[in-house]
């Protein structure tokens, strides 16, 4: 699973010229689903999105305070496109992007995973499947990528690093 967030000032999500959502101050996570995403892809970016520390603290020290801290909302906006890659000839492709009946529904599970670990009303979501208009106001700009894949994949490489450390292979950094 691929979040990019991006801290907003406000945001909004538009389909057929009818505003569908609307925040202020917050993120906005663009949410692509892997084909060979599971449950625990889901909790662990609905476990990072809401722990990541995108703002200063009281005393202005920066990178302190995550969402719940300043009582911010989070827009979700699902994006298939996240997984795209591009053939020799820059055509676009999407089979790495999970279909859309299965994503339809991971998607909900982990809006409904970010509602229970924060406010229900404070998190919200365009229109699944549609052409939305996706407006915002960016706070800095701030942009950070979560991929619960590269993430998975770093922490395997740091333990085979620690292993063939440990076992003397001469591994240096």
């Amino acid at each position: 699973m691929r979040l990019v967030l991006q801290r907003v000032k406000s945001a909004s999500v538009t389909v057929e010229q009818q505003q569908v959502s609307t925040i202020g101050p917050g993120v906005l996570a663009l949410v692509g689903l892997h084909t060979e995403d599971r449950e625990s892809d889901l909790q662990y970016c609905a476990k990072k999105l809401l722990a990541v520390k995108m703002w200063e603290n009281g005393n202005g020290a920066p990178w302190r305070q995550h969402v719940k801290q300043k009582g911010y909302e989070i827009l979700c906006v699902s994006q298939f496109t996240l997984y795209g890659t591009l053939s020799k000839k820059n055509q676009p492709d999407y089979k790495l992007a999970m279909k859309a009946q299965q994503a339809n529904d991971m998607y909900n599970q982990f809006l409904d995973m970010l509602r229970e670990g924060y406010d229900r009303e404070k998190i919200f979501d365009g229109k699944f499947g549609e052409m939305m208009d996706v407006a915002l106001v960016n706070d800095g700009p701030v942009t950070l990528v979560i991929d619960s894949r590269e993430d998975a994949l770093r922490k395997q490489m740091s333990s085979m690093s620690l292993t063939d450390g440990e076992s003397g292979s001469g591994v240096e950094r």
